[in-house]
């Protein structure tokens, strides 16, 4: 594996820049992450154990610690040439709103019709499935951007799509769940009546507004009771942050073409899907020794993952019927409050960003939602791009950042990402202006709480 270390990115790039493999950060990590676990027997999964519930191909990336580049499929690049590579973007106009030393640029994801970053892994996953001679998939989704994303996929390769969108976005979004419609795709709101697990979580929580964590539930119980079908993931998994490598990769080779040194990175962070894809070279280059960035992960204060969970393996799913994962975790029967970055509603964190901070090689902040808010606004109406809860969270911080360098005169580069568009968010945006948006930050007891009740392992 040396030799691969000094591969230039020009040689896995095509002439436009996008890329023709996913890197694997895996690969230059020395410590890897923990192993998924059986729910039952606690031992390793297996790949013919994974295999019953994800696609075969998919499980071999999951699995792969070892192989730095895996080659994009052609079926697949030629999907990705619609709207690949994303632009990197200077944001002048926020600099100058700002009056700040600093220079800020974005990653902007949301040029395409799904209006975000997911379908870099829901065209992957779709793939797969219709490789595998599959007749559907089923999936969860919570603000529904990755089930837009997935729907897209599946009408594209001709597979039918079933989705549990998380019940307070469901409601929240009737338009997203409109497009996934459109698309072909069922929309079911979670926790609801159709599966045994859905019964067994509203009866025991009547009323509730519902997590990634029980539409997880769902979706895998719906896939496993049905033949020819498999369940697919929008974050979290290794192989969605290996798909979502294109996103730094471009962002890497464009400041590279320039001869731009970041010297911060930020992404938001709900399951890991953007972050992880966002940071993956430059965290290659911090693990290899050869460079160094201060790489930040922001999250909601209502779902505090990062900041105030545990690392300790734990459920990826509310039902209990999913593998264990080594992250940090709120405790996977946390029922988060129904804040407006429905894509960051989950109660755990990536495996392999959890051991990354866990080492102390990035950083992670919370804030509330009505500063993530202002500052969705501020950016809108400068950069000219209404973006999504879910990447204003990143805008915060970058801003924040940036202020910081006026008071210090240093002259830093901060890069972002700017995940999707928030067209389908106004509803929050409504609340915002109208002063009915509340910031929730759960108590230490509740958190405690909640984490009396993960696995003994």
């Amino acid at each position: 594996m040396a030799e691969q270390t000094k591969i230039p990115y020009k040689i896995y790039l095509e002439e436009n820049e996008m890329p023709t493999a996913w890197y694997n950060v895996r690969a230059d990590m020395q410590k890897k992450p923990a192993p998924l676990l059986h729910p039952g027997t606690h031992e390793p999964m297996k790949a013919e154990e994974l295999a019953a519930v994800f696609c075969e191909e998919l499980v071999k990336q999951e699995l792969d610690n070892d192989n730095r580049l895996i080659p994009i499929p052609d079926e697949i690049r030629d999907f990705y040439r619609m709207y690949r590579p994303s632009p990197l973007v200077r944001a002048y106009c926020l600099e100058e709103k700002l009056q700040t030393p600093a220079k800020i640029y974005y990653k902007f994801e949301g040029n395409n019709t799904s209006g975000s970053h997911k379908l870099n892994s829901a065209i992957a996953q779709a793939y797969y499935a219709k490789k595998q001679g599959l007749k559907g998939v089923t999936t969860e989704t919570g603000a529904g951007q990755w089930g837009t994303a997935l729907a897209m996929a599946c009408s594209y390769f001709g597979l039918d799509c079933k989705v549990f969108m998380v019940k307070v976005s469901y409601e929240q979004k009737p338009f997203r769940r409109e497009v996934m419609r459109t698309y072909g795709a069922s929309v079911t709101p979670s926790p609801s009546m159709t599966t045994a697990v859905g019964r067994k979580i509203l009866e025991e929580h009547p009323g509730t507004t519902g997590s990634l964590g029980c539409a997880i539930s769902e979706a895998v119980e719906a896939a496993a009771s049905e033949p020819g079908y498999r369940y697919v993931l929008g974050s979290v998994l290794n192989q969605v942050l290996l798909h979502q490598s294109v996103i730094g990769m471009e962002t890497k080779a464009a400041l590279d073409k320039y001869g731009i040194k970041a010297d911060m990175i930020i992404g938001c962070a709900g399951g890991g899907s953007n972050l992880g894809g966002l940071i993956s070279p430059f965290m290659g280059e911090k693990l290899r020794g050869e460079a160094d960035y201060r790489i930040v992960a922001v999250e909601p204060m209502s779902c505090p993952s990062f900041t105030r969970g545990v690392y300790a393996y734990d459920f990826a799913d509310t039902g209990r019927v999913c593998p264990l994962a080594k992250m940090y975790t709120l405790g996977c029967d946390f029922i988060p409050a129904p804040n407006h970055a429905g894509g960051l509603r989950y109660h755990g964190m990536s495996p392999i960003l959890s051991e990354l901070y866990d080492e102390g090689l990035m950083e992670a902040i919370s804030i509330p939602q009505t500063r993530v808010f202002e500052a969705a606004e501020e950016f809108a109406r400068v950069e000219g791009i209404l973006p999504a809860p879910e990447s204003a969270h990143a805008i915060c911080a970058a801003i924040d950042e940036a202020k910081k360098c006026k008071e210090t005169g240093e002259e830093k580069t901060i890069v972002f990402g700017l995940t999707g568009t928030g067209y389908f968010d106004m509803v929050a945006y409504e609340k915002f202006h109208d002063g009915k948006m509340e910031d929730y930050c759960p108590t230490d007891e509740e958190l405690a709480s909640f984490r009396t009740h993960l696995p003994k392992i």
